[in-house]
């Protein structure tokens, strides 16, 4: 997806069934830990960390009492991907009433093109639907990597909104 120079386009995604979910090849050497115990400094690393590349911008200037109340949500749950050890992304999921929203997800640079997108958004989705969610949903935009928008759509999810703005 490239963005115009003057615009960004957002799209929002969803599946209604977990039955729709076309599950992509597993790789066995990710491994995939949720972070049971609430630290923001780690989803503020993590925010940082994946979404510097994509110009994650909207918390930027989030104090520590901001990222507190984020990360301490009963409502947030925070899975991180690991490979070798070492952190190659990260997906946050958020519950809206009967809906999960894939509030945060992606890998870190060093692990793009190694194949592991599609697994990790997989498991990202897995875990949407065994939180008890009755939709799970996401938004995405022109600014992400190009294979993002693709990756979605190839694990099942459905455009619904899309919308165009001034950058």
């Amino acid at each position: 997806m490239q963005p115009g120079a003057d615009t960004v386009t957002t799209f929002w995604l969803e599946m209604r069934a977990a039955a729709a979910l076309r599950a992509a090849r597993r790789q066995d050497a990710l491994e995939l830990r949720e972070c049971e115990i609430p630290q923001f400094e780690v989803n503020r690393f993590l925010y940082h960390f994946v979404g510097a590349a994509w110009g994650w911008t909207d918390k930027l200037g989030w104090s520590d009492a901001e990222w507190r109340a984020w990360a301490e949500d009963p409502g947030l749950r925070t899975w991180i991907a690991y490979h070798r050890g070492s952190p190659a992304g990260y997906f946050e999921l958020r519950r809206h009433g009967g809906d999960v929203e894939t509030a945060y997800f992606g890998l870190a640079p060093a692990f793009i093109g190694r194949g592991f997108g599609g697994d990790l958004l997989t498991r990202c989705i897995e875990c949407a639907w065994g939180w008890g969610a009755k939709r799970v949903w996401v938004h995405t935009c022109s600014l992400d990597h190009p294979a993002a928008l693709p990756n979605y759509r190839a694990r099942g999810m459905t455009l619904y909104h899309r919308e165009t703005r001034p950058r």
